[in-house]
């Protein structure tokens, strides 16, 4: 939801790609760093879905703040955490992909450690500030360590990344409960996401140093870095093409409680849309089929079909909304493998954090100005509502029929993994 030839600047001839090349066996390097980077990814995870479900009761109900203070402690995380990540992306290719998962995890950690204590709007801000650059760090750091294997331990790496996140959408926030049941309070809670955070970074260590060695540089190579990966304009239509996902894997968690669903019905609808994803990626990973084009418009149809199914609920629907979490479940199991595919064969493997960045960026702000927008409407009405939920699933409708048609620069989508970019790469 992560590297190379120069930027292409004619794009591949329209049509779809040839079948992936059979993948070499996976070398025991590889191996090691798929599996730090899984363990790595539920860790984290863990730590931050137990903190986050149960965060805005804490700011509402224990601290008292005002609904408009809450959005903004959470607007300035989110906000700035998607701005970051267009120089973070080179960043992590200055330093090294290992050096700054590590940084980021104590980042985090210590953002988790501050806001535990913080009882001013003042120190929640400062925490929010800081879990915003540890996770802007952070997600470059890991997929460009997928990035770096073989094509062989690529596809299921990455599929078992995506499952591990997922896991921990369904375990982490029953664990954060149980925590705020031992009557210690949230500072327990956030304490305990540090240290998962903490464990997650002794876990970044144990990648061999040689997948995480970045290439000396000059800080104002982080320009530069930028720079090459706009000058990619197939990539960069891509980037543009497929910024609503973001939005798209995220909007239903805002949506569904605004729909007026109850809680334990909200929750049943992440926790089956979450198992649904997870359930995905073995089927995206056999055969690399996450590199083939129709699973990319497969999962912008089923988001699409989701959303247009939300759009038609109030709240006292729970059979439709079942429906909707499946189709996204399926759509985000499918997309999140397509788009890393898609940018690891097109992206040099000194510049993937850069290519990275630059297309997290762009779905990103997509997703954050889009949620604004998207507030706007609600606050209209069931009508408004409908409206906004059907927009989205027009964007998804939209991103999908650019794909079928042969967009995407010349076969961006299908084809960006195609002869140039893999022959170039060796696969």
């Amino acid at each position: 939801m992560t590297a190379v030839s120069a930027p292409a600047t004619a794009p591949a001839p329209p049509g779809p790609p040839p079948g992936p090349p059979p993948a070499p066996a996976a070398g025991p390097s590889d191996r090691r760093v798929v599996v730090a980077v899984v363990a790595t990814q539920l860790a984290a995870s863990l730590g931050f879905f137990a903190v986050m479900a149960h965060l805005v009761a804490h700011l509402r109900h224990d601290l008292g703040l005002l609904a408009g203070t809450v959005g903004l402690v959470l607007g300035v995380r989110v906000g700035l955490q998607f701005a970051l990540l267009l120089p973070v992306g080179t960043i992590t290719d200055l330093l090294g992909a290992r050096r700054t998962g590590v940084i980021s995890c104590a980042v985090r950690a210590l953002g988790f450690v501050m806001l535990g204590s913080a009882e001013s709007v003042g120190a929640l801000l400062c925490a929010a500030v800081a879990l915003a650059v540890g996770g802007a760090l952070y997600n470059p750091a890991g997929h460009s360590l997928l990035a770096s294997v073989g094509p062989g331990s690529r596809s299921g790496g990455f599929a078992a990344y995506v499952a591990a996140q997922h896991l921990a959408t369904v375990a982490g926030p029953p664990m954060g409960l149980l925590l705020l049941g031992t009557g210690s309070g949230f500072a327990l809670l956030t304490a305990a996401a540090a240290a998962l955070w903490v464990v997650a970074g002794v876990l970044f260590l144990l990648v061999p140093r040689s997948r995480g060695k970045g290439a000396p540089a000059r800080p104002r190579d982080v320009v530069a870095g930028v720079r090459a990966v706009l000058g990619d304009r197939a990539f960069l239509y891509f980037a543009l093409l497929t910024a609503p996902t973001t939005l798209l894997a995220t909007h239903i968690m805002t949506a569904v409680p605004l729909l007026g669903f109850k809680p334990a019905v909200a929750t049943l609808c992440f926790s089956l849309l979450a198992m649904v994803a997870a359930a995905v990626q073995p089927f995206v990973a056999v055969r690399r089929r996450g590199e083939r084009p129709w699973v990319l418009r497969t999962g912008l149809l089923c988001a699409a079909a989701g959303f247009f199914v939300l759009a038609a609920l109030d709240g006292t629907r729970p059979g439709p909304l079942m429906l909707a979490a499946v189709l996204n479940g399926v759509a985000n199991g499918l997309v999140q493998p397509s788009v890393f595919q898609r940018t690891a064969r097109r992206a040099p493997p000194e510049r993937f954090g850069s290519y990275y960045g630059v297309l997290a960026f762009c779905a990103g702000m997509f997703s954050f100005a889009g949620d604004l927008v998207i507030g706007r409407l609600f606050d209209l009405g069931p009508a408004g509502a409908a409206w906004a939920l059907t927009g989205v699933g027009a964007c998804a409708l939209l991103a999908a029929a650019c794909t079928a048609a042969g967009g995407m620069a010349g076969g961006m989508a299908g084809g960006m993994a195609g002869p140039v970019a893999g022959r170039d790469r060796g696969e």
